[in-house]
């Protein structure tokens, strides 16, 4: 950093899991540096909240599976020739990228190829090297310079290639206890009414492919229990979306957006039915018993099971080793066996019990009882950067 002027600091999050840990470590920053430090980069609302300016619209970057991402190769080959030249131009004292590593590592790439003096180079989030081509860590080392990883497993598979890392904690158990009450008092739902969280994804192909099941997922569960009710955490990206698909259910349907509005509904939540992702985890952390459900394009599909050789696809089931939360992927994604797994939650069966138990498990797993995982991050960026 020169003398004299304050810290920059280029922040890239191309998703809203992204924005939301990237505020959470540029709030760490922030408080770490007594306020001195300053953003510049590509992000969503949780990181304009924290005083981003965005470069260009993040929802530009969240696009899911290997076909769908076709059609835009375009428009992302010029958003990453534009981040590099911004890059170039705004000279920061160190680039953090979060996640999405299809853009944030072509981005680093092209930043270490043109040579010259290049920032250090960060990335928070590790590529799942553990589930599919193992041989991106090797790659991945020659053009990064630290790596922030979020899984206890996962340093050794990155320095092992000569790549310094550092596990941080998973950023979910930092996320908000909420008010079961007074979310259910705010949208009119009964105290004692069950509650069923529906979490279809926060991308477009996601939200189109998931809720038409969840859908006739929810109008047979509400037949067998009348006074069911049912909320939908949105981002702005799909609300419209959400709203539209969501009109024609046979249940009282809220549909919110922000992060207070989905703690909140987490604390008040009997039950959740969610995309096979982060949610998955926060859920079960929340102590929310949960369903996980996927689909992609079938093509997409048969060629990443050649490629993923795990047994299971959400982090509670991968972390614990076993099945505690029910996962049905593709095929096995049908109202009938959504069903079948959603309904003896509603109820104090082992299967409740067990994924109650998980939580606690997973909690203490990933660094919850220890320094918050973004102020590790905020740290280990200023130590780097300075």
């Amino acid at each position: 950093m020169s003398e004299g002027r304050s810290l920059l600091v280029y922040v890239i999050a191309g998703e809203p899991s992204g924005d939301a840990l990237g505020a959470k470590v540029m709030a760490g920053l922030i408080q770490a540096s007594g306020g001195t430090v300053r953003f510049a980069g590509i992000g969503g609302s949780e990181m304009t909240g924290q005083g981003l300016v965005s470069q260009f619209p993040m929802n530009e970057l969240s696009i899911m599976g290997l076909l769908e991402i076709v059609p835009h190769i375009p428009r992302l080959l010029r958003r990453i020739d534009e981040t590099v030249r911004e890059i170039e131009r705004v000279q920061p004292d160190i680039v953090l990228s979060i996640d999405a590593p299809g853009f944030c590592f072509r981005v680093a790439r092209k930043l270490k190829q043109k040579g010259g003096v290049v920032p250090p180079l960060v990335h928070l989030v590790a590529p799942t090297v553990w589930a599919w081509k193992p041989k991106r860590a090797e790659k991945i080392a020659r053009f990064l310079d630290h790596l922030l990883v979020i899984l206890p497993f996962e340093p050794p598979y990155f320095t092992r290639h000569g790549l310094a890392t550092t596990y941080i904690g998973h950023p979910s158990v930092e996320n908000p206890r909420g008010d079961r009450a007074a979310f259910r008092a705010r949208h009119a739902i009964p105290q004692e009414a069950p509650l069923l969280a529906v979490l279809p994804g926060s991308r477009g192909g996601e939200v189109s492919r998931l809720l038409p099941v969840f859908g006739e997922t929810v109008t047979r569960l509400a037949a067998r229990h009348p006074d069911l009710h049912v909320a939908v955490p949105a981002v702005p990206s799909v609300r419209d979306a959400i709203l539209a698909a969501v009109a024609g259910w046979p249940v009282q349907v809220t549909v919110t957006e922000g992060a207070g509005e989905k703690a909140d509904l987490f604390a008040a939540a009997d039950l959740a039915l969610a995309a096979a992702g982060t949610a998955v985890l926060e859920l079960v952390l929340a102590g929310v018993p949960s369903v996980a459900a996927y689909r992609v394009n079938p093509v997409s599909y048969h060629i990443a099971r050649r490629l993923v050789t795990l047994q299971h696809f959400t982090l509670p089931n991968i972390l614990l080793q076993r099945e505690v939360v029910p996962e049905l992927i593709q095929g096995d994604c049908t109202a009938d066996r959504l069903l079948a797994a959603l309904e003896p939650l509603l109820s104090e069966t082992p299967q409740r019990k067990a994924q109650q138990a998980a939580s606690a498990l997973l909690f203490d797993m990933l660094g919850g009882n220890t320094t918050p995982p973004s102020r590790v991050a905020a740290d280990k960026v200023l130590e780097i950067a300075s």
